[in-house]
């Protein structure tokens, strides 16, 4: 399960699903064109990705594996 922490606050997301397909959302980066990172909850099915969650202004970190 992917888990969003804010690491100012502690406040946690838990799981997040695709509304299409119901499957639990991975997470993963993408590269913007200025070369900086955004995390971002991606369906496993295909069915597209949403920008993670953000908390007292700023991106929720994931850890993975």
């Amino acid at each position: 399960m992917a888990a969003y922490t804010c690491e100012a606050c502690g406040m946690s997301i838990g799981t997040m699903t695709c509304g299409q397909c119901g499957e639990e959302l991975e997470h993963g980066d993408i590269t913007l064109d200025d070369g900086r990172s955004v995390h971002v909850s991606r369906c496993p099915g295909g069915h597209g990705k949403v920008k993670s969650p953000m908390c007292c202004g700023q991106d929720m970190a994931c850890q993975t594996g």
